[in-house]
């Protein structure tokens, strides 16, 4: 009898590895319905032992004839906590069992379905004070929603799915009363009066608001002064501009301060290009290790803008080096743009884990370096300032190249060899690991502000490359996300268009196609920017608040019809139609554009000051009504030559347009001469003399 709990042991030890083992085998035979779907999010769940549904009319009928709680959880492909639940809970047959008993399982890629997920994160932001992704809300057969929360452990999820479900169970009214008072809450939040206060725009206001501002400001690493740390790069923007108008030189140096130390940053990846997510920290060292098209995108026409004020060599590094990483990783033979790249990557123990393939051992960079490494190592700091955990290393810079020329002795030409090499040399190494997984599915608003992006790099640059990838993606939206009725559709995966657009696409679609006309004096890109923005009014406009609907009245209804209008990592929607009406309405002399616009404005400046990065698009608008706003006409032979010349100068404040012929555009009409090209600075429709220099007419504006 003594050995009795050691042929226990082996009993218990032999039965969960056969249990395992059955598991094992199970898991490969699992599949679910979003074994159907495109999105790689969606199909990362397609063998989750969890019934998931995608989101579609089919799986809320079910849940209504069946009178079954909904659960959703939203997500998308390069979230790491996303990922960290699936594997702890998801792939779990025993939670599979508590959530396919009760709930009708719907898994919605946010991406995808922004309109679902806002819907569900303002629930959730309601409840607990707080959102994020993953997002796991529990819904009545409905889809009014009466839980909710971000990621839970293992037996938290079960705990909590057990007692919603005996509550729907016995007291059902209960979650029908609370449902109530949550829908009218969620209606409520995006509710915005019209403003009918006379529309008055002034530079004290702004002012105000940029102090205010100021005080949550890093004067150390730039950013704001906490942690995480997220880009913003629409901040930026606006505080570059503002600081340029107002020659504030102290506001200009936390900008360039801001820049250059997210340049240096871990977040920048300094051995393939590009940005990842946030920092977790307060320097811009450790990264969220997720690279999204839309940071980078914006991120481009930022530091476009900073290179042609500044001249810093710095940012044309990370223009050109993050377009480099677009071209490589992130563009179909289309020319269309990928999502995302994950933040987890597998290790060589075959472990999904953050940031694998990014980081660096001490050891491995001196054998891979050789002698270089205490140059190398100096440079991007191998040591306690760029130690992140676990032996591993996030590389970022704390100094200027001048600042190491002088202390190494080098010229500027031979650190640029070394940078090279060390490039190159790292690149090979990283190459031999797995990468990150690549969200594939091409997003019709992501993928306008990236040709933004490019078309930005192309003014600033002159690199005939960037215009002709911006050209390439314009067509691709054109001739696959167009419709015949007129309307885009968001989404494309492995040549399907799919999923009605959304007001997001048709915003940075208008301002995409507006930059693109500038550069190329194309009016095809100009006048489909005018169709777009009609479309817009005919199904999205509430005549009530005088903004825009994030879905179109053609959608299917969900619980509320957001109006998205605070900007955020990405402006609101709202915003940027707002600031493309203001452009529109100055092209096509569009008096209904011009009143929409103001009125947009005027109804959101009661909420601008409280909270100013919020709102850092209304404000680069509102800067149009404070300052002179020009209209800058090229007519004549040499037009694009000349508006090539001009661009070589920051101007914010002012809309080119231009044309190689006659034209019957409004600023066009009754100018073009054959013999000579003419140049009008004009302001509020009243316009100097014509001049023929650019720098003349640089002057004009800059007097």
């Amino acid at each position: 009898m003594k050995h009795t709990p050691y042929i226990l042991l082996l009993l218990l030890t032999i039965l969960l590895s056969c249990r395992g083992q059955n598991q094992t085998n199970m898991e490969h035979k699992y599949t679910n319905a979003l074994v159907n779907e495109t999105s790689p999010y969606l199909l990362q769940h397609a063998h989750n032992p969890v019934d998931w549904n995608p989101w579609n009319e089919e799986t809320l009928n079910k849940a209504k004839s069946e009178n079954k709680l909904l659960l959703i959880s939203i997500g998308y492909a390069a979230c790491h906590w996303c990922h960290v639940m699936e594997h702890e809970s998801f792939e779990d047959s025993l939670v599979a069992q508590v959530m396919n008993k009760n709930f009708i399982n719907i898994k919605v890629d946010r991406e995808e379905r922004p309109d679902v997920d806002q819907v569900y994160m303002n629930a959730v932001q309601l409840m607990t004070g707080s959102g994020g992704w993953p997002l796991n809300a529990i819904a009545l057969p409905d889809g009014r929603p009466v839980w909710g929360g971000t990621y839970f452990k293992k037996e938290q999820w079960i705990n909590a799915l057990e007692q919603i479900s005996k509550l729907y169970q016995e007291k059902p009214e209960k979650l029908h009363e609370y449902a109530d008072k949550l829908e009218e809450g969620i209606k409520s939040l995006d509710v915005v009066q019209l403003n009918t206060n006379e529309p008055i725009f002034e530079k004290n206001y702004i002012e105000d608001a940029v102090k205010h501002w100021s005080k949550q400001f890093d004067h150390s690493f730039g950013g704001p002064n906490r942690a995480p740390k997220f880009m913003m790069p629409n901040n930026y923007h606006f505080l570059l501009r503002y600081a340029y108008q107002n020659n504030d030189q102290e506001l200009m140096d936390y900008v360039n301060l801001t820049l250059t130390k997210i340049a240096y940053g871990g977040v920048f990846d300094h051995v393939g290009g590009g940005f990842s997510r946030y920092s977790v920290d307060s320097k811009w060292h450790v990264p969220h290790f997720e690279k999204m098209l839309y940071d980078n995108a914006q991120l481009v026409s930022l530091y476009a803008d900073a290179y042609l004020l500044t001249n810093n060599d710095l940012y044309k590094e990370v223009i050109t080096k993050t377009l480099d990483y677009i071209k490589e990783e992130m563009t179909n033979s289309e020319g269309a743009f990928y999502s995302s790249l994950d933040a987890d990557s597998t290790t060589p123990e075959g472990k999904l884990e953050e940031g694998a393939f990014y980081v660096w051992k001490k050891e491995a960079l001196k054998s891979l370096l050789k002698d270089d490494f205490e140059l190398f190592s100096d440079y991007y700091n191998i040591n306690d300032f760029g130690f992140w955990e676990h032996d591993n290393y996030v590389l970022i810079r704390k100094d200027s190249d001048e600042n190491i020329i002088e202390k190494y002795g080098l010229s500027l030409d031979a650190l640029k060899e070394k940078k090279q090499n060390w490039k190159a040399i790292l690149t090979k190494a990283r190459n031999t690991r797995a990468k990150p997984r690549l969200d594939d599915k091409t997003l019709t608003s992501w993928n306008a502000l990236m040709l933004k992006g490019y078309v930005d790099a192309y003014r600033v640059l002159g690199n005939e490359d960037y215009l002709a990838s911006a050209e390439k993606n314009a067509h691709f939206i054109l001739n696959k996300q167009l419709r015949e009725d007129g309307g885009l559709n968001h989404n494309y995966k492995e040549g399907k268009s799919s999923i009605n657009g959304y007001l997001e696409d048709y915003a940075a679609t208008i301002d995409a196609f507006i930059a693109l006309y500038e550069a190329t004096l194309n009016p095809k890109w100009l006048n489909a920017s005018r169709d777009f923005a009609n479309y817009a009014f005919d199904h999205f406009f509430d005549d009530k608040s005088k903004l825009f609907f994030f879905t179109s009245n053609s959608d299917a209804s969900l619980v509320s019809r957001s109006i998205e209008y605070r900007d955020n990592v990405i402006p609101g929607s709202n915003s940027i139609m707002a600031k493309n009406l203001f452009k529109l309405s100055h092209y096509f002399d569009n008096e209904h554009y011009s009143n929409t616009a103001m009125t947009m404005l005027n109804n959101v400046k009661p909420e601008m000051q409280e909270y100013p990065s919020g709102y850092s698009n209304w404000f680069d608008l509102m800067l149009n009504y404070t300052n002179p706003y020009y209209e800058v006409a090229v007519v004549g032979k040499d037009a694009k030559e000349k508006i090539k010349e001009f661009s070589k100068t920051y101007i914010p404040n002012k809309l080119i347009a231009g044309s190689t012929s006659d034209s019957n555009m409004p600023l066009l009409e009754n100018r073009f001469t054959p013999e000579d090209t003419y140049i009008y600075v004009c302001v509020n429709k009243a316009c100097k003399l014509p001049v023929t220099q650019v720098e003349h007419a640089i002057n004009l504006i800059k007097k």
